[in-house]
């Protein structure tokens, strides 16, 4: 982007700027005589040459409710501007519209973000590459695992360790994705009922979710924010007893899935106000970088974990869910069968689990200079590490401790490069782009947001229907506000 017209001109003439002086003045003296009531000067570019014709700049950086007022009462026409958020329920979110409205039709959208700012990447800048993932898991705060996967498989893909990282840990990461996407989907769905005066979806929602939320705290320790996923593996196997809940998880699901499509799809209200409502086709969707749920219910089956498989995906067997409405109604309807095709891939991580045992299968790389040290214990005061590992790097072995105090003071040093690493997460592609300098920190790690990326369809989904339509449109887009201000 160049500098303001009058700051290239001025800059030139107080430092010489490789013009000579009287070339400046002439500019100053072109710039000055400038008539700002004239319509050249009101579709003048003040960033550049160019000009903007006939359209109309918008400037919606926050403080400037008095200059939308002031613009729409120059117009002369009967239309009304008004706020829609940022607060839930309604907007999903700290997500705030400005809707113009002509009557109860929608002529104009435009979406102010930014109410959440939480710097996650910048204070990953001054983290070791393993305390990375605590932060990161706070972005997309209903997808933490996607957020903990993408990131490790950027340092892993920098390290060059992806052949290295142990087959149980892969099974057990994708055993956790599709219980996360299962959780998501099911917050996902609710909050929508919820949004349109279903209150009892969103109940019978958040009572499946807790199961899921039950696993998460049995197998991790926390219900969200779990940082489970780490650098070369995962912090810890399964506890015991942990495949039996599971197996027991997939039995009692479906049923109750079931309750949730009934009151749905029964509610002639509900269908009144998603079907042909909202609707973004695949050439809208690919125009806006628009993926995930939103995209396959325009009919494409583009899912990152067929077309670009990882963690192994490509050897579990489960279909792409699809819908050809591209409106909000596909939306739902593809959120729910990817909640039964996660339950079959559950299933088939369980197989693996149950075949390979878990004696002796390590879920960390053997790497001592990479492979996080800890071997983490239930004891009378919590989780912390276990008696034997203290033991251990204590009193048995010198390069145990050696590692284990580079590692938690310092951290491993990945060599300089750059790479992006992508998932498939429940609101579409979620990417890394990490940049090491060699040091053992990131230098920076910036992640792609499918809720960034997704909201530029609010405006192509809504401009031109009915005021109460954008609230069905911005929950299908199911956007999280802590991974698009992050």
């Amino acid at each position: 982007m160049t500098a303001p017209a009058d700051h290239q001109m001025h800059g030139a003439t107080a430092s010489g700027g490789g013009a000579s002086e009287g070339s400046a003045t002439a500019s100053d003296a072109e710039y000055e005589n400038l008539d700002y009531d004239t319509d050249e000067a009101e579709t003048r570019d003040p960033y550049g040459d160019a000009e903007y014709g006939d359209a109309t700049v918008y400037n919606v950086s926050g403080d400037d409710w008095d200059e939308v007022v002031a613009a729409a009462a120059e117009s002369h026409d009967e239309r009304m501007v008004v706020n829609m958020g940022p607060q839930h329920p309604s907007t999903h979110g700290v997500l705030r519209l400005v809707l113009t409205l002509d009557g109860e039709t929608v002529t104009e959208v435009r979406p102010v973000i930014g109410y959440l700012h939480t710097g996650i990447e910048k204070n990953m800048e001054f983290r070791t590459w393993t305390q990375g993932t605590t932060f990161c898991t706070r972005m997309d705060y209903l997808a933490p695992l996607f957020n903990e996967a993408v990131y490790c498989l950027a340092v892993e893909k920098l390290l060059g360790i992806e052949a290295e990282i142990p087959e149980r840990a892969s099974i057990i990461r994708v055993l956790m994705m599709e219980l996360n996407r299962i959780s998501s989907h099911l917050m996902a769905v609710g909050t929508f009922g919820l949004e349109l005066g279903a209150t009892t979806v969103l109940l019978y929602g958040l009572r499946e979710r807790e199961k899921t939320l039950d696993l998460f705290e049995l197998i991790t320790g926390l219900r969200m924010n779990h940082a489970f996923i780490r650098p070369g593996g995962v912090v810890q196997d399964l506890p015991a007893g942990a495949l039996e809940r599971l197996r027991e998880y997939v039995t009692v699901l479906p049923p109750l899935l079931s309750e949730i499509r009934a009151l749905f799809d029964a509610a002639p209200i509900y269908l009144a106000r998603t079907k042909s409502v909202a609707q973004l086709d695949v050439t809208g969707c690919m125009a806006l970088g628009v993926t995930g749920p939103v995209l396959r219910a325009a009919g494409l089956p583009w899912d990152l974990r067929k077309s670009q498989p990882y963690c192994g995906y490509e050897t579990y067997d489960f279909d792409v869910a699809t819908q050809t409405t591209g409106d909000v109604y596909g939306r739902y309807l593809v959120r729910m069968d990817e909640i039964d095709q996660s339950l079959r891939i559950v299933e088939q991580c369980l197989d693996r689990l149950a075949a390979r045992g878990a004696a002796g299968d390590p879920v960390m790389i053997r790497d001592a200079k990479i492979g996080w040290p800890a071997q983490l214990a239930l004891g009378p005061d919590g989780m912390g590490n276990s008696p034997d590992h203290i033991a251990h790097i204590m009193s048995q072995s010198m390069e145990a401790l050696i590692h284990h105090f580079k590692l938690v003071t310092e951290g491993f040093r990945v060599p300089a490069g750059q790479v992006y690493a992508a998932v498939e997460s429940p609101r579409g592609e979620l990417g890394c782009h990490a940049v090491s300098d060699g040091g053992t920190r990131p230098y920076r790690a910036h992640f792609r947001d499918p809720s960034f990326t997704n909201l530029q369809a609010i405006s192509a989904m809504c401009e031109g229907g009915m005021v109460a339509d954008v609230i069905a449109a911005i929950g299908s887009i199911d956007p999280v506000m802590g991974g698009v201000d992050r």
